[in-house]
């Protein structure tokens, strides 16, 4: 990894006035390094949870194209959503995505991109929000044999504790993020190693979608799609990373953006498919079923039945800091939209106000929210489904595509063949999961 003061460029608007100079560039929150951990925990979480239950549910030829096709999904279509920021001209430098649309799509397409985008992200917490209670809930009775603690007193506890510390600042944010990303990538290298010895094909072979028939099991390859675009997603903190890097790398942050996604989403696709391989095929058919019924994370599943020490104690602690990882990086995304709400829907409010203040308010109501939805306790997997076939499609996949083709100031990216890959699977996400709604 480079150092970001190596590949330091001075900036200037587009009236050649110099905003920074060589010599002192402004120093961005995060380093390259970092943000890549950063982007790589707020996917995790969602990927090693649910993605096994979700994914293993169509059988194995499914989870197979899955396989193949995640690596291009997860690639081309972040690094297309991030360049929305990471490619916007230098006047507009430190404008978030939500900003830009509006300024470049105007107040009504910015209206409808906004409320997509919070229905992408606060959803989104309030899913880790559950997952974190359920997870800690099943700990402290199974592993630890202790009695079940109200839901309402441990929701606020895990909700609170967790949007607390992200309230405190970015910089100790991030810095947690990263520490926590290391066991857990170590864990679940470990963890994925450790089940290969229980890994049963037959069972697995026998989990089809429907009756298992060819038109079946095509079907099942495309309702795979809305589940990995969920369970990769990591778009909530793209947006501002890409504002993080522009202070430091300028022109070049568009090229520096595209080789920290590269990295994440290999790191993505290696460590997380790896496992959910290992889980599928350990689990089989019958442990699928139980474990989505129980709505707890796969490895709370794998520590309440196994029986072995080590996996009763590692399992709970890789679910809790993929939690927090993904927690933190959704938040960002949700801080992003909530404020942006605000300032947009009651404009006199949010300009009385500075933004410590209205970022506290956007923390009160995250955790007040989180917490009731925590303690009515919705299934998990329909509300990834939900989110991830709708709001991310249209998000990460549609519009940056369309925003490339309207606007002249992105007319650079409008000719990338890889936008009609973007935009075909995006649009096959969104209409197989209206089809499949209803």
């Amino acid at each position: 990894m480079t150092s970001p003061k190596a590949d330091t460029t001075a900036q200037t608007t587009d009236s050649g006035d110099s905003t920074q100079s060589a010599s002192t560039p402004p120093k961005s929150e995060g380093t390259a390094l970092s943000w890549v951990l950063a982007l790589f925990g707020t996917a995790m979480g969602a990927g090693i949870l649910f993605l096994p239950l979700q994914a293993g549910a169509f059988g194995f030829w499914p989870l197979a194209f899955a396989t193949v096709i995640v690596f291009p999904l997860v690639y081309f279509s972040h690094r297309t959503y991030a360049r929305i920021v990471a490619g916007a001209p230098t006047q507009d430098y430190g404008l978030d995505i939500l900003e830009l649309v509006r300024k470049y799509l105007g107040r009504n397409t910015g209206l409808f991109v906004a409320l997509m985008y919070s229905l992408a992200n606060i959803p989104t917490v309030f899913i880790y929000a559950i997952s974190v209670t359920n997870a800690i809930d099943s700990f402290i009775v199974n592993q630890l044999h202790g009695p079940s603690i109200n839901r309402w007193v441990l929701s606020v506890l895990c909700v609170g504790t967790l949007t607390g510390i992200f309230a405190i600042g970015r910089k100790p944010m991030l810095w947690l993020a990263q520490i926590l990303v290391y066991p857990l990538i170590i864990s679940l290298a470990a963890t994925s190693i450790y089940l290969i010895p229980q890994w049963d094909f037959h069972s697995f072979l026998d989990v089809d979608y429907k009756d298992g028939s060819w038109p079946n099991i095509l079907l099942g390859a495309v309702l795979i799609l809305p589940v990995l675009a969920f369970s990769f997603s990591h778009m909530a903190a793209l947006s501002q990373m890409s504002v993080d890097m522009q202070s430091t790398y300028g022109k070049n942050t568009e090229k520096r953006v595209s080789r920290i996604e590269l990295y994440t989403a290999a790191l993505l696709v290696i460590f997380t498919m790896f496992f959910v391989w290992s889980c599928v095929l350990a689990l089989g058919a019958d442990g699928m079923r139980e474990a989505s019924e129980q709505n707890i994370p796969v490895l709370s599943y794998f520590a309440n039945v196994t029986g072995v020490h080590a996996l009763a104690v590692l399992a709970p602690l890789i679910v809790i800091f993929a939690i927090v990882t993904s927690y933190f990086g959704t938040m960002l995304g949700a801080e992003e939209s909530t404020a942006y709400m605000v300032r947009l829907l009651a404009p006199r409010t949010a300009n009385r106000l500075n933004r410590r203040t209205l970022l506290t308010i956007v923390y009160v109501f995250i955790f007040i929210t989180g917490t009731m939805v925590s303690v009515f306790n919705p299934p998990i997997l329909n509300l990834i489904y939900l989110v991830g076939g709708v709001f991310d499609a249209i998000l990460i996949f549609l519009l940056p595509v369309y925003m490339f083709h309207k606007v002249k100031e992105y007319k650079k990216f409008r000719h990338d063949p890889w936008n009609y890959f973007v935009f075909a699977l995006g649009s096959v996400i969104l209409g197989i999961t209206i089809w499949d709604l209803f």
